[in-house]
């Protein structure tokens, strides 16, 4: 009688194992996702107003770029994916399914746009599509463990 017992139990918490989310150390990538999503959010907003306040900042002249574009275009640019990088970034925090979308395609864009502005400010750019790159590691593979 122990035996049939034991086989229910073991059965039972086999069952509850299986149908529970482990949350494991990599939310604290998610974490960190959400939080540099809104630490880039402000750099973008703060290189948006020096494109648009400021066109003499930059290294090189709007027809050296990848796309011959004025500087206030870009800075607006950069503006608007602040923003909406902040706003993901407090979703992210959260986590809200559609913000985990969302920070996917505002990274990417974020690292392409920056990709065409690398001509302008070089070693930002870079930094910047660097943490795009973890950002997007982050959502993609362990966005899911934040919502547990």
């Amino acid at each position: 009688m122990t035996d049939t017992s034991r086989t229910s139990s073991d059965s039972s918490s086999t069952a509850y194992v299986s149908d529970r989310h482990e949350v494991t150390g990599w939310v604290g990538w998610v974490a960190f996702a959400g939080i540099m999503l809104i630490m880039l959010g402000i750099f973008q907003a703060i290189e948006g107003f020096v494109a648009i306040f400021d066109n003499g900042y930059y290294l090189v002249r709007p027809n050296g770029l990848v796309v011959n574009v004025d500087y206030t275009a870009w800075g607006w640019t950069h503006l608007i994916i602040g923003l909406v990088a902040i706003a993901v970034g407090i979703g992210l925090m959260t986590g809200n399914m559609v913000a985990r979308i969302v920070g996917i395609i505002i990274a990417v864009i974020s690292a392409i746009v920056n990709l065409m502005f690398i001509a302008a400010y070089p070693v930002w750019s870079t930094i910047v599509i660097a943490v795009d790159v973890i950002v997007i590691y982050a959502i993609v593979v362990h966005g899911r463990e934040l919502k547990a």
